[in-house]
C-alpha cells in the first residue's frame, strides 16, 4: 500500500480590507513511498480565490499544514488529487520495474 504526504512549502499572502494575511498561493511537494520505493513532486502551486465574504476566515496564525492542504486538495478537485497520485504511482512502478530502454547496437555491416 502506497502511502502519499502532501507538506506545504510556502504561502503567499496578500492584505484585505477586512483581513490581514489572506492566503492566495499555497505552494507544496507530494511524496509518496510503498515502504520500498519512494517518489516526490516538487514545487506544486495552487492559487486560491479571493472572497473578502469568505465566513470561514482563519487568522494565518492558527493555520495548518493539514488545513491548507485541505484547501489545495479541494481547489485541485478529485481529478488534480488523482493525477498527482497516478503520477507517483507511476514513478514507483518505474522504479520496481524499470522500463526498458533501448541501445545503440553497432551496425551488422
Amino acid at each position: 500500500m502506497t502511502t502519499y504526504t502532501w507538506t506545504t512549502t510556502n504561502l503567499y499572502t496578500i492584505n484585505l480590507a477586512t483581513e490581514s494575511d489572506y492566503v492566495v498561493t499555497a505552494i507544496y511537494n507530494v511524496s509518496a513511498t510503498d515502504g520500498t520505493y519512494s517518489a516526490t513532486l516538487n514545487s506544486n502551486i495552487t492559487q486560491f480565490t479571493v472572497d473578502n465574504d469568505k465566513p470561514d476566515y482563519i487568522p494565518y496564525e492558527d493555520l495548518t499544514n493539514d488545513i491548507v492542504i485541505a484547501w489545495v486538495q479541494e481547489t485541485i478537485g478529485v481529478d488534480g488529487v488523482t493525477s498527482i497520485t497516478a503520477c507517483l504511482d507511476g514513478q514507483i512502478e518505474s522504479q520496481i520495474n524499470p522500463p526498458v530502454s533501448p541501445q545503440n547496437t553497432p551496425l551488422p555491416f
